[in-house]
């Protein structure tokens, strides 16, 4: 059931306050939507860039994880391997990032970024960071790292319920 302040921010977006029937109870469908403004306003931010969805969330994995795989990357971005193959195509088509083989292991590559994908990234953050401001101004900085810790645990509750399933999710 939504809150009174809940409803009143509803109807103050333009969206009409409607019963969610039996969905009502379900996580997915308050993360549909919130994915969806959430997703429609990076699209809009990031498209300046000129680089696909996900793009973003990617230059930041292996800026903060440089050497890891393609498969380490694409579980931390809850992406299919198949997925994750064009945005690291791109990224080494634009000279952002490269792979090198692995001294351990010859047939695995490692992610780097180079100089000009750690100055893009740090010029996309400044247009990420600002679409999730009012996520962040809306709740006490208590709330947002609940929200966080929240999310972290529902992901790896649904995810070890069934380990073999897609991740299927898109990063941005």
């Amino acid at each position: 059931m939504m809150t009174r302040a809940a409803r009143n921010e509803a109807e103050d977006l333009g969206r009409a306050e409607m019963d969610l029937g039996l969905t009502g109870g379900f996580l997915g469908p308050r993360v549909r939507v919130l994915w969806n403004l959430l997703s429609s306003r990076m699209n809009e931010a990031l498209a300046p860039f000129g680089l696909r969805p996900g793009a973003f969330s990617t230059l930041a994995l292996i800026s903060a994880n440089p050497g890891a795989s393609q498969t380490e990357l694409a579980r931390g971005l809850g992406l299919d391997k198949s997925a994750l193959v064009p945005i690291i195509d791109e990224l080494e088509l634009r000279a952002l990032a490269v792979r090198v083989r692995s001294p351990h292991d010859r047939r695995r590559h490692a992610l780097m970024l180079t100089k000009a994908g750690e100055a893009l990234m740090r010029q996309m953050y400044v247009d990420v960071e600002r679409v999730g401001r009012p996520i962040r101004e809306g709740l006490t900085e208590q709330e947002y790292d609940q929200m966080l810790s929240l999310i972290d645990r529902a992901y790896a509750a649904l995810a070890q319920a069934d380990p073999q399933a897609g991740a299927g999710g898109e990063a941005r």
